[in-house]
């Protein structure tokens, strides 16, 4: 098995390396890029699972095995210390119970890493931890997390949890692509997948029919965009061709319309007192829109409205902020305008979608490591080598 899959990985990354089309995996198939990948990977090989039961907040109404975490701009009142939290917009609350959402981070960053590897080298050995921690995660009763966020962004003195904290799932989106890799490649034990299958499809049930997920669908700025996105991802590995037709459908008929402007910005993100990162957060949602749910018969990247909206203008807005931010014409972020742009998925896609070769240089020109948490909370796709093709 170790051959034949060497071989598809070789084959998913060099397809056309020599070709004179463009292509995007030589720009991709880099020895240092690679490097990186394997020096990371290995470093992930004796890493142990942790799932939402390693730590329990004491405010937490759910169980040990929900996931539980609360809204970031929401504050102590100065004048009732005990009371009801207040907002605060734009500025994160660095005392807020964050450890569920961080272990997702971690476990994001282990299963795509390790994927990558794989698709390196076509050692196994990077398969075998990548299906601890799936089971530890999505199928073992003891530690598996609950297939729902009921409990997610809680306000302390005033929700248990709120229909936004969906918005916290996009960190599996990459963990639903390396195992739909993996599976396609018959690299992945079928007890396993059948369990993590069945936990994503519970999930994207919940998130059609309770009234958190229904209403973080209707939402009007990039949680309406982050519903589509996660929806599009796990329908895409529990291969649901009815809620995949209904996203391509939301894309083109609710975000495209309602939330870009005819020069291709987005007015509800620049509006926000972090007008720069959540142009880019929000652009990015919608390129992985694209990316998945793109098709010969359908393509979302060249779709356009009756009045002219499409991907390429929203795109052709948001490229001069990033090769010189300075000449951003609104007001900065409140928090972290330095640590923005970083390697922000919309210009890898878009650069493969658009055979647009300086996008993808640009993406890599960009910073890889990312260390700081507001960032990493923004960047879901983090791994290009599960997008490569």
């Amino acid at each position: 098995m170790r051959n034949t899959i060497l071989s598809l990985g070789l084959i998913f990354l060099c397809s056309n390396l020599f070709s004179q089309e463009f292509n995007t995996t030589d720009l991709l198939l880099d020895r240092h890029e690679n490097a990186a990948v394997i020096q990371s990977a290995q470093s992930f090989l004796d890493i142990l699972p942790q799932t939402v039961t390693n730590s329990k907040c004491e405010r937490s109404a759910g169980t040990v095995n929900d996931y539980y975490s609360e809204g970031d701009y929401w504050w102590p009142d100065p004048k009732t210390p005990k009371g009801p939290y207040i907002q605060r917009d734009g500025e994160s609350n660095p005392e807020n119970f964050v450890a569920h959402r961080e272990a997702v981070f971690r476990l994001s960053e282990i299963v795509g890493t390790l994927t990558s590897a794989y698709l390196i080298t076509g050692d196994i050995k990077y398969i075998h931890t990548i299906l601890i921690h799936l089971s530890a995660w999505f199928n073992e009763p003891a530690t598996r997390m609950n297939p729902d966020m009921r409990y997610s962004q809680a306000i302390k003195g005033r929700f248990t949890g709120r229909s936004i904290g969906l918005i916290d799932a996009i960190h599996f989106i990459e963990v639903a692509r390396s195992v739909k890799i993996l599976h396609d490649s018959n690299a992945i034990n079928e007890e396993v997948f059948h369990g993590v299958k069945l936990w994503f499809g519970q999930f994207l049930d919940w998130m059609f029919t309770h009234p958190y997920g229904v209403e973080e669908m209707n939402a009007k700025n990039n949680h309406g965009t982050c519903w589509v996105m996660i929806a599009a991802a796990f329908a895409d590995l529990t291969g649901d061709s009815a809620k995949l037709e209904f996203c391509r459908a939301r894309f083109k008929e609710i975000l495209l319309p309602n939330q870009m402007a005819a020069d291709g910005s987005f007015p509800l993100e620049i509006k926000r007192t972090k007008p720069y990162g959540y142009s880019l957060f929000n652009l990015d949602a919608m390129a992985t829109i694209c990316k998945i749910l793109s098709n010969p018969a359908d393509d979302l990247w060249h779709f356009t409205t009756n009045d002219g909206r499409n991907m390429s203008k929203a795109i052709e807005f948001m490229v001069p902020f990033i090769t010189d931010k300075t000449a951003w014409p609104y007001p900065k972020d409140i928090m972290y305008w330095d640590e923005w742009p970083v390697r922000q998925p919309f210009l890898l896609f878009s650069g493969q979608a658009f055979h647009q070769q300086k996008y993808i240089k640009l993406y890599l020109g960009l910073k890889r490591d990312l260390t700081v948490y507001e960032v990493i909370r923004n960047v879901p796709v983090r791994h290009p080598l599960l997008w490569a093709r």
